[in-house]
């Protein structure tokens, strides 16, 4: 009885492999198998609930985890947090407070998830790679500042050189700000409050005149710390008094050598209105000062 049963279980077992050699893998498996293409959401706002939710959906659709880290030798990694897809309103509606005029309002699609750096790139992060340190208020952690533009150029094509996981590109403006709302529509990622703001970012009023080690205070709902304050981010795309859509282009967006390049966020020098996911600011590339920093983002593939 017993070798007949194996027998059965056997037939059974060939007889299941030829239907699936036949027809497939039913649906659901393959769903589960398989990484979807990432949705775009059109919904905004939306909660830190939803922006979670977004999240791992992307996540799982591209098969990878919502965060990952890059080693850039001499025990010094770079984490990424993963931002889906989705459309968002660019800019501050006419009524909001120290709402200055670059800031038209208007609808934007991030078509593409994206990866961005957990934190501002750090001084450490930035010695593995260049070797040399610029800035004015050292330590390991501390965002590294005193860094133009175009010197991040250099740091982006050294990194590249030659290393599995490259790809590094400062942020479009259109990206910088859909990363630093996380869904919301307010003044800050933490609402329309500035007293809010002391628990997310460093900014005049309680950084003691000096940047501070990244990741101190919270994250927005996407897990992103220091989108306001710290340092000013340089972003890749060209200053316009108006958006004219090069807000979401990079390097191909340029038409002049003379052109400003975006800095956003604010930092440990400035008045939290400055701070605002809104605020912009534009400076010509080779300048450099205590308060401009940056951080990195890489496109987001299936399995990376």
């Amino acid at each position: 009885m017993q070798r007949s049963s194996q027998g059965i279980q056997v037939a059974a077992w060939v007889a299941g492999w030829a239907v699936l050699a036949l027809f497939g893998l039913p649906a659901c498996v393959r769903e589960a198998a398989e990484p979807r293409r990432p949705q775009v959401y059109t919904a905004w706002p939306f909660d830190a609930t939803e922006a979670r939710r977004r999240q791992e959906e992307t996540a799982r659709a591209l098969g990878v985890k919502a965060e990952q880290n890059i080693d850039l030798g001499h025990g010094v990694k770079m984490t990424f947090v993963l931002v889906p897809a989705g459309e968002f309103m660019m800019g501050s509606p006419q009524g909001e407070q120290d709402r200055d005029n670059d800031e038209g309002l208007h609808r934007v699609t991030i078509g593409q998830p994206f990866w961005m750096g957990k934190h501002e790139v750090t001084q450490e992060q930035w010695e593995a790679v260049m070797g040399n340190n610029p800035s004015r208020f050292k330590g390991a952690k501390n965002p590294v500042e005193g860094v133009s533009w175009n010197e991040i150029q250099g740091f982006l094509e050294k990194f590249d050189g030659g290393r599995a996981g490259g790809g590094l590109a400062l942020p479009t403006e259109a990206q910088w700000e859909y990363a630093c709302r996380a869904g919301t529509g307010t003044r800050f990622c933490s609402g329309d409050d500035i007293a809010g703001l002391g628990a997310y970012a460093w900014h005049r009023d309680n950084s003691q005149g000096t940047t501070h080690a990244v990741g101190q205070k919270r994250a927005n709902a996407w897990g992103l710390h220091d989108m306001h304050g710290n340092v000013w981010e340089w972003c890749s795309s060209p200053y316009s008094e108006k958006y004219d859509g090069r807000e979401q282009k990079g390097a191909e967006a340029w038409e002049a050598q003379g052109d400003l390049a975006v800095l956003r966020g604010g930092s440990w020098d400035n008045n939290p209105r400055y701070c605002r996911s809104a605020t912009r600011n534009g400076t010509l590339r080779e300048f450099w000062y205590a308060l401009f920093g940056f951080r990195v983002c890489r496109s987001a593939r299936t399995s990376e």
